[in-house]
């Protein structure tokens, strides 16, 4: 009888309880979550990502260049290929602390695939980059393409060619689709979780605008120097549906998503810039003659700013 009656006093309290309670508990934990986190600008991540992408990424064929080669033999590792190493590492976790901190829920399942082929991809790319850079220092020129290099025309036997030419496919094909389409696909689908109904939330704090210039400049390299360039439209494109979309429903970016869609914006501007400035340039014009035009930072330097020229160079 007690039992019974407790029951029933327990009926009679829930039934009193307003729905937002429900909402907290059970099975509307994640819905109660997200409307609880508040939206502040990562300055900490987005700080440390721009930083890593510049040092390890973009810094690690410099570093290959200037140290000397006694302290890295040929026939060994770069300081490169260790700081490719350890972004391959860095980079997933910065992006899984992003999607952590993402005011919505967003598909963990497909994060975690991602991260894994991102992982896979970049991984690829280490080997097949490591050996064509280091090729440079017997003469291996950037800006010709395999069969034309002058240390690789005449190997024998011919069929050696084919193996550079796979060697190269790993690094600029499958490598960098791996690498950099689950990578812009971690982005956007974090892009999606940055809108609010707050109007005071849509705006960017001082600090967000000092990154917005090194973000953006890394993204031009991304893009010219890993001919990435549809994959990054489409992306860009996506993220402007996305907000017209959301417009609609009275939403507007926060400050993470302001700054993700103004480094896109001047991403695109840094690559117009680019291309007008070498658009006469006949050499990479015959390494690049599809109907999109984007030239590699790389074949640029080794074209026209490289004097490290070593005395066997067969050039």
């Amino acid at each position: 009888m007690t039992c019974q009656g407790h029951t029933a006093g327990s009926v009679v309290v829930l039934a009193q309880e307003p729905p937002q309670a429900w909402a907290r508990s059970g099975h509307g934990s994640a819905k109660g979550e997200d409307t609880l986190k508040t939206s502040q600008f990562h300055f900490d991540l987005w700080f440390y990502f721009t930083l890593q992408n510049w040092v390890l990424d973009f810094g690690r064929p410099i570093a290959m260049i200037i140290l000397p080669l006694e302290w890295f033999p040929l026939n060994k590792p770069s300081a490169g290929d260790y700081f490719h190493m350890a972004y391959n590492v860095i980079t997933p976790f910065l992006l899984l602390k992003l999607i952590e901190r993402s005011p919505k829920t967003l598909p963990r399942s497909v994060v975690y695939v991602s991260i894994i082929v991102f992982v896979m991809g970049a991984s690829i790319h280490l080997v097949g980059d490591s050996v064509n850079h280091r090729l440079m220092f017997s003469g291996y020129q950037h800006h010709l393409s395999v069969r034309e290099n002058p240390i690789i025309k005449n190997l024998k036997p011919e069929t050696l060619i084919d193996s550079f030419e796979l060697l190269y496919y790993y690094d600029e094909y499958l490598g960098h689709s791996m690498w950099y389409i689950p990578f812009f696909l971690i982005l956007f689908i974090y892009f999606t979780g940055c809108f609010t109904p707050a109007k005071e939330e849509s705006r960017m704090p001082f600090a967000a605008w000092l990154l917005v210039g090194p973000s953006s400049l890394y993204y031009w390299y991304l893009v010219t120097e890993g001919q990435i360039f549809i994959l990054y439209i489409f992306t860009f494109f996506a993220m402007m549906a996305l907000v017209m979309h959301q417009k609609r429903k009275g939403l507007v970016l926060d400050s993470n998503g302001l700054f993700l869609f103004y480094s896109f914006m001047l991403t695109l501007l840094f690559i117009g810039a680019w291309v007008v400035w070498l658009w006469n340039d006949k050499i990479l014009r015959k390494k690049y003659p599809g109907v999109i035009y984007i030239p590699e930072p790389w074949a640029f330097y080794t074209l026209h700013l490289s004097n490290l020229q070593p005395a066997g160079d067969g050039a």
